[in-house]
């Protein structure tokens, strides 16, 4: 039988691309994982996490086993309410919808909202998940570049006016990472943040503000767009991901109440009432901004670390923005194919994302490569940059 005959044109399409997925799942033993964007494992709490789950379970038994659940799913979506309304965000509890984690959020703003004739607009580079999502609603996909600053908002102007002016379709959305960009770790200026909700008012276009890396600033926590938001533009999406642990699966929308209507009419997961349940119990018990504090100094001395070998080990004609905050490097390498040296790179020990995976046109991204700092310790990030230097001095000789 032949499989794939049955899979619709959408997949058979996906299936032919070269997702990074295909070798991150299989790096050689003993490699330094520098691709990895995930928490530091260290400080994922797994203690405490036990503890929730036993004191929650001799408190309420087989309540939080249940489609209904434990009470303390509402109490979960209360303690969202409040760490949002710390950054800004007020939303009531009909604009709040717990999901799970930031992708499924993603995902059901553009189930609701895209269609084969709808245009989106996306940051290049930027999360090639969130990429891989649009591309599965419509075809019709625009990217504005980013610089040191983030979005750049003029040239977003510019491409809005001149499709007004063709008569070309506007973008029903536009895809953001603001703050601490994934995949290059730079942060929109307050300026152009409040200069893109300008152009969405005036070109009718709604923000889907993916935040999932804002509270890991370094030094000042940067206010989301969402907070200067009094049109209802703004989706925000957050996660518990990065700062507590990516297996939990809790992250939210917070949006007009109209919008998290529909969301949760197709929001077919039947919710999962276990994870949320312990993990209001775990922020009950937990000193959130303590260990919001531990995050930040683990993160920025592991990012100093990275960023002093890149200047140690790579020749100087590579470049790279210096991030204010959560978990990614950016790193150009003139002249050079990044996915044709990563063959090497693991042969050597040590891997990295190549940037072609995070832009539209993957030509874009030929020159670039992420580094992560957040999953490998200290010693093995100045181990792995040093071996990235030897290979990328070496092409640089070989191109002499």
């Amino acid at each position: 039988m032949n499989v794939e005959s049955f899979f619709s044109e959408n997949i058979k399409a996906a299936l032919k691309n070269d997702p990074p997925g295909a070798w991150m799942s299989d790096l050689p033993d003993g490699c330094i994982r520098l691709s990895s964007g995930y928490p530091d494992p260290a400080l994922v709490p797994a203690e405490e996490l036990k503890v929730a789950v036993a004191g929650l379970l001799d408190e309420e038994q087989d309540l939080p086993l249940h489609y209904i659940g434990s009470p303390r799913i509402v109490r979960l979506k209360q303690q969202l309410q409040k760490r949002l309304e710390d950054r800004g965000i007020r939303v009531l509890e009909e604009q709040l919808l717990i999901t799970s984690g930031a992708c499924q959020g993603i995902d059901l703003i553009a189930r609701i909202l895209l269609d084969d004739k709808a245009v989106v607009a996306v940051e290049s580079p930027t999360y090639m998940e969130a990429l891989e999502i649009f591309q599965n609603y419509t075809k019709q996909i625009i990217s504005i570049p980013i610089d040191e600053n983030g979005l750049q908002t003029y040239l977003l102007k510019e491409m809005l006016d001149e499709r007004k002016r063709k008569g070309l379709t506007l973008p029903r959305f536009l895809y953001t990472i603001p703050t601490f960009q994934n995949p290059t770790g730079t942060t929109m200026t307050t300026e152009r943040r409040k200069h893109l909700l300008e152009l969405s008012i005036e070109f009718d276009f709604l923000i889907l503000e993916d935040d999932a890396y804002g509270e890991l600033a370094f030094d000042e926590t940067p206010l989301p767009i969402k907070s200067f938001d009094t049109r209802g533009r703004v989706l925000h999406v957050g996660s518990l991901s990065k700062v507590v642990a990516p297996g939990m699966r809790i992250g939210w929308i917070a949006g007009e109440s109209e919008f998290i209507k529909a969301l949760e009419w197709f929001k077919k997961d039947l919710d999962h009432p276990f994870a949320q349940s312990t993990m209001a119990v775990y922020l009950e018990n937990t000193d959130f901004e303590k260990r919001i504090d531990l995050l930040k100094n683990v993160y920025r001395a592991k990012c100093t670390a990275l960023i002093h070998s890149l200047e140690q080990f790579l020749p100087e004609s590579v470049s790279w923005y210096v991030p204010d905050g959560g978990y990614f490097v950016w790193v150009r390498i003139p002249g050079m194919d990044t996915s044709q040296l990563l063959s090497q790179a693991l042969t050597e020990g040590v891997s990295y994302v190549p940037g072609k995976y995070f832009c539209l046109d993957e030509k874009d991204g030929t020159e670039f490569l992420r580094l992560s700092f957040s999953y490998a310790n200290e010693e093995e990030i100045i181990e792995g940059t040093r071996r990235l230097g030897q290979l990328i001095a070496s092409f640089f000789h070989k191109m002499s």
